[in-house]
């Protein structure tokens, strides 16, 4: 990747329904056709924004354009995980790359400013969850430093079985 890219905070002023449009569901549409039914494949622009709100949003931007996008959650005291319910744990969610960016080392810029920020408000744990069928994400995460740790049902919203990965920061 060029020395363009930037990675930042979500702005009031990004265009939501581009970013949902041309980065998540666009960077899912390969998971899609795969059969897996991510919520990403498929939410709108108020899903991109809810998602945003629940944690902080950062973006990656290359060239004047948005190119990918995560958003790093802090402990969840509600959530149907256990392990998103301890209060050191943070969470990654809204991951996602454009697919003419893939493979230029956004998506590990993204995650790194995204544990960065973790571990700025006292996370010791990142966890991710992803489709147990999606062993290229997997193997992703794992030559990353995640560890599987169990799994997760969120059926009916996806259609497929979650792997838990965590990492511990400290």
């Amino acid at each position: 990747m060029s020395n363009s890219l930037i990675v930042r905070p979500l702005s009031d002023s990004d265009d939501l329904v581009a970013l949902t449009h041309d980065v998540i569901r666009a960077g899912y549409a390969s998971q899609a056709a795969r059969g897996l039914r991510y919520w990403a494949t498929h939410q709108s622009p108020e899903d991109t924004a809810a998602r945003f709100a629940a944690g902080h949003g950062l973006v990656a931007e290359a060239n004047g354009s948005i190119v990918g996008t995560i958003t790093s959650r802090p402990p969840q005291p509600t959530s149907d995980v256990e392990r998103y319910r301890d209060p050191k744990v943070w969470t990654l969610c809204q991951f996602a790359v454009a697919p003419a960016f893939k493979g230029q080392g956004i998506g590990r810029a993204l995650h790194a400013a995204a544990m960065a920020l973790a571990v700025e408000h006292g996370a010791a744990t990142m966890m991710i969850d992803t489709a147990a069928l999606a062993t290229d994400l997997i193997d992703m995460y794992r030559r990353w430093g995640y560890v599987e740790v169990g799994t997760h049902d969120w059926r009916p919203k996806t259609n497929y079985l979650s792997v838990l990965m965590r990492w511990d920061l400290l």
